[in-house]
């Protein structure tokens, strides 16, 4: 919220599992903010996330008019607990950078 605020404030963000909704509840979108972010944002999510599921955080990450970055970490849940989830990070930042 605070990139949303302060433009060029940082160079870029790095969110791993973000809480899009509550779990059960879609309606309930954190979203207000990102028509106003322009920093580059890099999103680390797992496919089982019950704070939003891959559709959703697609759908989501039109609303930001910077450069977006979805990886998704398949069978992983809001934890993001995978074997390579080390290997899986490390690449998509390297990407993204």
């Amino acid at each position: 919220m605070l990139a949303a605020d302060e433009p060029g404030l940082i160079d870029a963000l790095f969110l791993l599992s973000y809480p899009l909704h509550p779990p059960r509840k879609p309606e309930q979108l954190r979203t207000a903010h990102f028509p106003n972010l322009r920093t580059p944002a890099l999103f680390i999510q797992g496919t089982r996330d019950p704070f939003g599921l891959p559709a959703e955080l697609e759908a989501a990450l039109k609303l930001i008019p910077a450069q977006t970055t979805l990886v998704l970490i398949e069978g992983a849940g809001h934890d993001l607990k995978s074997p390579d989830i080390g290997e899986r990070v490390a690449s998509a930042f390297t990407e993204f950078l």
